[in-house]
């Protein structure tokens, strides 16, 4: 099997470059193949701008994704991105490590996803979701938070863990990858917060560290989660009543 790492962490002591770390062990022991691509180290620019693209299909109006579609017809992608696209087609697993700021993913892992999920290239209006560029794939979202687990409940002050994922990995459905459950790593103390005693705190993290390395010796008995699928929705997007999600489960 082929592992890719998309890592973005700006700090390489942190605790998500230990469970990156972790991860890579574990597949390599199975004798499985990994790649990193580390955003940060790697200075990746996540700001789509019209400098990207040396032959403008108009030089008079910046759109985006008619630039996209542009240069992956032409072949004239950024290298970057074009590096990014190799290593995603080379993958039979993806596995996304990030903290969660603001309630979300880093803008870094965004603009990571707003320029190498190319359209036109690897989505279309007929290409996506379950009938996606990725479909047969699998991508693993691990996220660590500053908060402890109760503060991602319902109702809790934090708001709950599933809605901060879910336009990340919907947006991985979208690309058609089958999506496993995540893996959230709660309690990450930050410089200037503390929720439990030094001692507390370190007996966690090694529990965490555990859990991941566990969660990743198994990952092959793990499901996907259940999106709907195009079947299942009507003309205008809307979900069918009653529908049975056809899409991947």
């Amino acid at each position: 099997m082929q592992v890719l790492f998309v890592h973005c962490h700006p700090e390489p002591t942190s605790f998500n470059a230990a469970l990156t770390s972790i991860g890579v062990e574990v597949f390599e022991e199975r004798g499985d193949r990994v790649e990193i691509s580390d955003l940060y180290a790697e200075s990746f620019d996540p700001v789509e701008k019209p400098d990207h693209y040396i032959r403008r299909s108009d030089t008079t109006v910046f759109s985006p994704l008619a630039e996209q579609r542009h240069a992956y017809r032409e072949n004239t992608l950024p290298a970057d991105v074009r590096r990014e696209i190799a290593r995603l087609e080379r993958a039979d697993l993806v596995v996304f490590q990030f903290p969660i700021w603001w309630h979300s993913a880093p803008a870094m892992l965004k603009g990571w996803m707003d320029r190498v999920f190319v359209s036109g290239g690897l989505y279309s209006s007929t290409m996506r979701y379950d009938t996606g560029y990725f479909r047969g794939r699998r991508a693993l979202c691990s996220a660590t938070t500053g908060a402890p687990e109760a503060a991602f409940e319902p109702g809790g002050r934090a708001g709950e863990i599933d809605k901060i994922l879910w336009s990340t990995q919907y947006s991985l459905y979208y690309m058609g990858f089958d999506i496993l459950p995540p893996f959230v790593s709660y309690g990450v103390q930050g410089h200037g917060f503390s929720y439990a005693s030094d001692d507390g705190f370190a007996r966690l993290m090694e529990e965490t560290k555990s859990a991941w390395r566990s969660r990743l010796v198994g990952i092959d008995a793990d499901r996907p989660l259940r999106f709907p699928g195009w079947e299942d929705w009507d003309e205008v997007g809307r979900l069918r009543p009653k529908a049975e999600t056809s899409g991947r489960s």
